[in-house]
């Protein structure tokens, strides 16, 4: 097990010598001998255990632990003194210490309890992932005066029944916020059911929301429950209602206004109660006017609109939802003690993010794959540094590519239309750089 470790001492030949024995270990150690330095260090790095000095030149350790604690709460803190306290211990361990330890008393003690902490921080950050999978308000993340705005209007549609429609680019968080809003109201213990209008020919779409009776078309071997039966009681979203095809607009009309439907190849009208939240990265205004929207069904949809901010005005927000991401990744990829330069964070800021947290969300996970040593750092984003990619040498974009496309098949264990999905390209264009770069 690695993990990334501060020391925090003034007795400077005392703090070489623990990294030394530190580094020993495999671990990554960076050394600060002021209690300044140190909170600059754990606002630039990533740190999973931090050892520190009781008494410092500008702060009493035991006070430190509790400011440390309260900015990083994952973060394990172990304390050392040359003069053993009880009073100090109890007060340490209650402002939130892992442990403390006398110097001198047993050096030999110090790399188990290192181990032991960090044991303890993999399953803070197992919790962690725990709460950020959660649904709920507290699943959207920022702290931007656009998104709190969002998140304000969303908190207190919630506590209504009425039709939502969430507008903004693609990838800017809409289901989040659809979920959200569904677990904030009367209906969360009930059915949240959500389909994306986009993916689905108007057939499949048709029976996908009404259901279908066996032998109602070619296929059709049995009944079907739709999904506006299944949202009975809860809450029916529906994803990218702008491609919905005008044909079935007519139908979805009729159901908000009466909530009654039939399936398809029967003539028993059937009952849903559902509340509905609709989104869209369209202009649905100009689709009327173009003939592809009905203005009717616009005007039943849009009972409370909520537009959701694109990731480039609020990027005051991206390092948490990053962090946040990175949370997830680690988990999921199995890997521990997982360290961030800061010049990850600033390669993400330079990028206005067109697909926004989707395209976020990808690239995080893409760097966790392509990392060196355990370490985020611009060479890991090689779609998005500049110093990654040298423009003015074309083989080492080349061999880049190359590089970056064996480390995600490697990834993905030869599993193509994975690694296409992680590279963001078609299955037949990664099939044509396959050979280009002879790697069938």
């Amino acid at each position: 097990m690695s993990g990334n470790i501060l020391i925090i001492d003034d007795e400077i030949k005392l703090l070489k010598l623990l990294g030394m024995i530190l580094s020993q270990e495999n671990f990554n150690v960076k050394e600060a001998s002021t209690a300044r330095s140190a909170m600059t260090m754990l606002e630039q790095y990533e740190f999973d255990v931090v050892l520190s000095d009781v008494r410092l030149p500008d702060a009493f350790g035991v006070e430190l632990v509790k400011s440390i604690k309260t900015k990083y709460p994952q973060l394990e803190i172990i304390l050392m003194t040359a003069f053993g306290n009880i009073t100090d211990a109890v007060q340490a361990m209650k402002n939130g210490a892992y442990d403390y330890l006398v110097k001198g008393d047993d050096n030999e003690k110090i790399i188990p309890l290192v181990y032991k902490a960090l044991d303890k921080v993999k399953d803070n950050k197992s919790r962690v992932v725990q709460q950020v999978m959660t649904k709920g308000f507290d699943q959207i993340i920022g702290k931007s005066p656009l998104i709190l705005q969002a998140k304000k209007l969303a908190e207190k549609v919630a506590l209504t029944d009425a039709a939502v429609l969430l507008t903004g680019e693609t990838g800017t968080g809409k289901e989040v916020f659809a979920s959200a809003i569904h677990e904030g109201s009367d209906r969360k213990k009930n059915s949240f059911v959500a389909i994306n209008c986009s993916a689905f020919s108007k057939e499949i779409l048709e029976s996908e929301l009404f259901g279908h009776k066996q032998g109602a078309f070619t296929g059709a071997l049995k009944d079907k429950k739709g999904l506006i039966e299944e949202a009975n009681g809860g809450t029916l979203f529906l994803d990218e209602i702008g491609e919905m095809p005008i044909e079935l607009q007519a139908k979805l009309l009729r159901v908000l206004e009466t909530r009654e439907f039939i399936k398809m190849g029967e003539t028993k009208v059937s009952k849903s109660d559902f509340r509905l939240i609709a989104a869209t990265n369209r202009d649905l205004i100009d689709e009327i006017k173009q003939g592809n929207f009905r203005e009717d069904l616009y005007f039943r949809l849009n009972v409370f609109e909520i537009t959701l901010p694109p990731l480039r005005e609020r990027k005051e927000d991206l390092k948490a939802i990053a962090k946040h991401f990175i949370d997830i990744f680690s988990h999921k990829l199995h890997l521990t003690a997982v360290q961030v330069n800061p010049d990850y964070y600033k390669v993400l800021e330079r990028n206005d993010w067109k697909g926004n947290i989707r395209e976020l969300r990808n690239a995080v996970e893409r760097s966790l794959i392509l990392m060196d040593n355990n370490i985020l750092d611009a060479e890991s984003l090689p779609h998005y540094s500049e110093k990654a990619v040298p423009e003015s040498d074309s083989l080492s974009i080349r061999s880049l590519e190359k590089i970056h496309i064996q480390k995600v098949l490697q990834y993905t264990k030869g599993n193509k239309a994975e690694a296409a999905r992680l590279l963001e390209i078609g299955i037949a264009t990664l099939y044509r750089k396959l050979e280009e770069y002879g790697l069938k």
